[in-house]
């Protein structure tokens, strides 16, 4: 193992050091800018008796979901939780930096902000699942900066929309998981490598599988509280809850029915790749109708479907993005938070249809057409910037899916 640490150790520390300095400029330009800005806080109403608990629920799905949730590669189980929570930290902190400057330099901060940059943080950990294990933690902080800056630009957009009424978005099926998936793919397809392809370390084992449902298993049981959390009406958020409650139970059956399927022996195995993604892809494809009376049925149909069309995207699409289209996604974040996203921004328009309401078809569709806009173009840029961070001499000769790259590992020896 001291040969290991040793191999690093000489490309690795200038990654390693540079991000000090950045994480440590990070903190002063957040020091100077929130104290010297109009900042204050925001008034107490009837929302916050209960925002808080729900608040909890959603900071566990950020920083424990989806930690949990990518561990599973066997060599990079400490990077993949102590990187999620570097980046969840500091997409917070830039959050409010952000939306200072689109606040033109007066923020209130209340418990909507501090959702907000959960959001956030949100999309930019799961375009952190489409670049695990091959990019270094600088690389992430610099695309964590960039992406937030984008992101806003977008929500601010969509937000305009949805006080103009026509727009419905409230559990984020486009604004946060379509965004966060198709700009973590951008990135990837910029940063592409043939090493990525067949990578000796990329793969699981039985414990690292058993630590990711940690992860599936938390953000399966909180997510009517990620969906709901921005609705101030109580029977509204109800409804929120329980379409959402109900998509997500009708997309583990679901899964767990289609993924056999996908066994290459005939025996019908379930794969547990499936069974940690696919699982959650009702809450996901939920988002946008979520506040929509839709019905019982309504919310298995939508879950239903969206549980089938993840796990069929795992059996047969990741695979055509990486041999076809050269872009690797470590974690399948197309298939879980892509294809779902996308879908919610379809059952949103069929339902909205069906019931009448405010909604207006093609506001949500110049919503969804402007969402993967903002996120390819930005997440491509974003991938460029990436790209020169790190030279390609250090990209060439970093290991993939390596924790010991960064992390102090001696014990092991």
């Amino acid at each position: 193992m001291s040969e290991q640490i040793g191999k690093y150790s000489d490309y690795s520390a200038t990654s390693n050091k540079r991000l000090q300095y950045l994480l440590l400029g990070l903190q002063v330009i957040a020091i100077a800018v929130l104290t010297f800005c109009d900042t204050s806080y925001g008034e107490a109403d009837d929302y916050t008796e209960w925002a808080y608990g729900h608040f909890q629920d959603v900071h566990v799905m950020i920083f424990i979901g989806f930690g949990f949730l990518m561990t599973f590669l066997k060599h990079y189980n400490w990077s993949a939780v102590g990187f999620n929570f570097l980046l969840g930290a500091v997409a917070i902190e830039w959050y409010y930096i952000v939306d200072l400057i689109f606040h033109k330099g007066s923020l209130s901060v209340s418990y909507a902000t501090m959702f907000n940059c959960e959001f956030a943080a949100g999309a930019c950990l799961i375009s952190f699942g489409a670049l695990l294990g091959k990019v270094s933690h600088l690389q992430l902080v610099v695309m964590a900066l960039f992406e937030i800056i984008f992101y806003k630009l977008n929500e601010h957009t969509a937000l305009h929309w949805e006080q103009t009424a026509g727009f419905r978005d409230v559990g984020g099926s486009m604004i946060i998981h379509a965004f966060g998936a198709y700009f973590g793919l951008a990135a990837s397809k910029v940063l592409y490598s043939d090493r990525h392809l067949n990578a000796a370390k990329e793969g699981a084992d039985y414990k690292t599988d058993l630590f990711a449902m940690i992860g599936t298993i938390f953000l399966w049981m909180y997510w009517p509280s990620f969906n709901s959390i921005p609705e101030t009406d109580a029977y509204t958020r109800q409804i929120i809850a329980i379409n959402t409650y109900t998509a997500l139970a009708a997309a583990c059956v679901t899964a767990f029915a289609v993924t056999g399927f996908g066994d290459k022996h005939g025996s019908a195995r379930f794969d547990m790749v499936h069974i940690q993604n696919a699982t959650l892809a009702g809450g996901v494809a939920m988002g946008s109708s979520a506040d929509m009376k839709i019905g019982i049925g309504g919310a298995v149909i939508i879950g239903s479907i969206a549980g089938a069309v993840s796990t069929l995207g795992y059996q047969m699409i990741h695979e055509i993005l990486l041999e076809k289209l050269k872009i690797h996604d470590t974690c399948g974040v197309h298939n879980l938070h892509g294809i779902p996203g996308i879908l919610g921004s379809v059952f949103s328009m069929v339902f909205g249809m069906v019931l009448g309401g405010d909604l207006i078809w093609w506001k949500q569709a110049l919503v969804l057409w402007m969402t993967l806009s903002i996120a390819i173009v930005g997440g491509t840029i974003t991938g460029w910037v990436m790209k020169a961070v790190v030279s390609a001499e250090e990209a060439d000769k970093k290991e993939l899916f390596e924790d010991a790259e960064h992390w102090e590992k001696e014990h092991e020896e």
